[in-house]
């Protein structure tokens, strides 16, 4: 009977990060530089790598699209934070659901291209004779379309599996975008069956990344230490650094997010981590990879020159 009387939900609120107005407008300025840097940095990048033809090369290839998708990350999450920071911090049941979609195939997308482009350090270390041959143009391209169609098909089903779950009543999600964890403590039907799927998908995107990531780097590792070369173990290890930084930040801050116990979780934790790979972490990826790179730096003066 109780069901009954229940109203389905049509829109959420977002709680977002604080109740207090005066803290509105600084968060919102953080934001928003967050957000600008974060475009323009990646922009500059995708543009720097079309432009010279000495990163016509599948490392930069690859590092084009994990900068796509660093501002399509945060073009998803950051102008919902800010319309919710000025504005009533409302959000239709679609726009939430649109969200959630778009969002999971960035991030999902983002994991399997780390992956990728330790896989493709690994051939150009080891096999550096025959690296245009196993990276060729036409395998990055068929790398990068399953890639993007590994994070469609996984943004699919975790949607599905979220949204089709009942939400009744309480709209308010105690977070500053459509998330997971606080959809499904919302929802007023039994998680169950959707909780084992999603779980079983994340992990094993996850785990099947790091996999990959680490066996990658454990063979890297061995063929350095085979060079005879100082030098050349330095000059080697430093083009696998920033790809290293990149894959600690994100991969770090995933796990510790989404492979705790329910008891080690804390809702003030999971927003700041969420922050950080939502937000701060598209915006340092450029900067890690072009600080540490001199064709990158290279090819900046040629442009601006």
């Amino acid at each position: 009977m109780a069901k009954n009387n229940l109203t389905t939900v049509t829109e959420f609120i977002l709680i977002g990060f604080t109740d207090y107005p005066d803290l509105q407008i600084p968060l919102f300025v953080v934001f928003l530089a967050f957000y600008l840097v974060t475009i323009l940095g990646n922009l500059v990048m995708i543009i720097l790598i079309q432009v010279d033809t000495q990163l016509h090369t599948p490392m930069y290839f690859f590092l084009s699209h994990l900068s796509l998708l660093d501002a399509c990350y945060t073009s998803v999450i950051i102008p919902q934070v800010l319309a919710t920071l000025t504005t009533k911090p409302i959000i239709s049941y679609g726009q939430c659901a649109a969200q959630f979609f778009f969002f999971t195939i960035c991030a999902t997308a983002e994991c399997f291209l780390l992956a990728v482009m330790a896989y493709d350090r690994y051939v150009a270390i080891s096999n550096p004779l025959l690296y245009t041959v196993a990276m060729s143009p036409r395998i990055c391209w068929n790398l990068v379309v399953g890639t993007y169609a590994f994070a469609i098909t996984g943004a699919i089903l975790r949607t599905t599996c979220t949204f089709t779950l009942s939400f009744c009543d309480d709209n308010q999600i105690n977070f500053f975008f459509c998330d997971l964890p606080p959809l499904l403590k919302l929802s007023c039907s039994d998680t169950t069956n959707a909780e084992i799927i999603i779980i079983f998908y994340g992990n094993f995107v996850l785990l099947a990344n790091a996999t990959v990531i680490l066996l990658s780097y454990l063979l890297i590792i061995r063929a350095i230490l085979r060079m005879k070369s100082s030098g050349s173990r330095a000059k080697t290890f430093s083009t696998c650094a920033s790809h290293l930084t990149a894959v600690a930040l994100f991969f770090g801050t995933l796990i510790f997010m989404y492979l705790r116990t329910g008891s080690e979780k804390s809702l003030e934790e999971e927003k700041v981590m969420s922050v950080f790979y939502t937000v701060v972490i598209p915006m340092l990826n450029p900067l890690i990879y072009s600080l540490r790179n001199k064709d990158v730096k290279a090819a900046f003066r040629k442009v601006i020159g």
